[in-house]
């Protein structure tokens, strides 16, 4: 039987990136479509002019299409933007039979699902952070266990309904499905955290362009999710301002002698531009861009760290940070956020693929490549309450079947129940 093919669409707000995968191993993801396509009518995440980011992501899914050779009809697509918020609930419910059962679980989910959410907000996930079986805590899975009380805590995350309507109208205009909204720290969270990072205790944080997107694990779990509504594009239009550039060229300057700690700049280094009412190009010393770029990111650091104490977890992420996304390429940006933050800080980008994954190694990626691994968790369960699997049209039938395996089912409860 063919391995099943999945489809992940990033829309971003600097870029959408549609890939195509096909699993040739367990954990081993075989890249066979891409399509990235500059991102348009879409500003922090939130889509602001629908012709024209319907049009960027159809270019992207022609672009996909064509290099996979395969018809693309659902996927996952990534959330973020300013219309995200999250809550956490518990759920309770009585155990009649004694043992508990994964219908057991299910209906203590949904109970927790029933706080009190407004009606013009959506729910996207409903993440379980523990049990509690007859008063006692800090259970696992309690499937197979005996009881008479089974507590369920989640947190809940949502999205403002309308937002979320404008991507579905976006991606449903080049006739694709949208199997499942995930939120963008957490797609990245598949592809760059350890499972003895998510166990220790963590924070993910994925700079994308228009927005820092945060999520902290701590005992294998979400516990925490945020949207910052500020990212790379905001440290462009700093340059543009500062040196009086056209954003694309500031965006270029950004990329090509960008360095987020001013200090470790050389003062006797110099580049050419031509600012706005200059006839001839002028020297710029590289220190003055670079107290530019770290004034900014060194704001959008304290912001992280200002989150994750508002959110009460600050002293349980012995593992410190996790930085990814398009914006953590710039040099020294590591060194910033070990200074700010005073934690440890590593930088992390999609591994350990194949096929055309060669053109997805960077931090830039790893929100696209994490849709996929998703995407597989979830075929893994399409029989599920007929869930559909992210797929593309074949020339046959592609159908999975089978009983259960409750060990795969105790980790699919660890990520996320939708």
């Amino acid at each position: 039987m063919d391995q099943p093919v999945v489809v992940g669409i990033d829309v971003g707000t600097t870029k959408i990136c549609t890939l195509v995968a096909r699993e040739e191993s367990p954990g081993q993801i075989s890249i066979i479509g891409v399509g990235v396509e500059p991102s348009l009518g879409i500003r922090k995440g939130v889509v602001v002019d629908l012709a024209a980011a319907s049009q960027a992501v159809s270019r992207s899914i022609d672009k996909a299409e064509r290099t996979s050779g395969l018809e693309i009809s659902s996927a996952l697509v990534s959330l973020a933007g300013s219309q995200v918020a999250s809550v956490n609930s518990r759920g309770v419910v009585g155990i009649s039979g004694r043992i508990i059962d994964q219908d057991d679980v299910a209906r203590a989910i949904e109970a927790a699902r029933a706080v009190a959410i407004p009606h013009n907000r959506e729910i996207i996930h409903v993440i379980q952070r523990g049990f509690n079986v007859d008063g006692q805590e800090g259970i696992r899975n309690p499937i197979g266990m005996h009881g008479y009380r089974l507590e369920v805590e989640t947190h809940i995350i949502t999205a403002a309904a309308a937002s979320v309507e404008n991507l579905r109208q976006c991606v449903g205009a080049s006739g694709v499905d949208i199997s499942q909204f995930v939120l963008n720290p957490l797609a990245s969270a598949e592809v760059v955290l350890t499972e003895t990072e998510r166990q220790m205790g963590v924070v993910v944080v994925d700079m994308g362009g228009g927005t820092t997107d945060m999520a902290i694990f701590i005992d294998g779990d979400v516990w925490h999710t945020s949207v910052l509504q500020v990212g790379g594009n905001h440290v462009t239009s700093d340059i543009a301002h500062g040196l009086r550039l056209p954003m694309s060229q500031a965006e270029e300057l950004k990329v090509q002698h960008g360095h987020a700690v001013e200090s470790e700049v050389g003062s006797l280094e110099y580049f050419n531009i031509k600012p706005f009412g200059e006839e001839e190009a002028v020297q710029i010393n590289r220190q003055e861009l670079a107290h530019i770029v770290e004034a900014r990111v060194e704001e959008v650091f304290s912001l992280v760290l200002q989150e994750i104490k508002r959110s009460g977890y600050d002293g349980l992420l012995p593992a410190g940070m996790v930085l990814t996304g398009g914006a953590s390429a710039a040099p020294g940006i590591r060194t910033l956020a070990n200074r700010v933050l005073g934690v440890p800080v590593r930088i992390a980008k999609p591994e350990n693929l194949m096929g055309m994954g060669d053109k997805l190694d960077s931090p830039a990626y790893s929100t696209s490549v994490g849709l996929l691994r998703w995407a597989f968790l979830m075929s893994e369960f399409a029989p599920q309450g007929g869930r559909k699997r992210p797929s593309v049209q074949r020339s046959s039938s592609d159908t999975r079947g089978g009983a259960f395996d409750w060990e795969n089912i105790k980790n699919w409860l660890k990520r996320l129940l939708p």
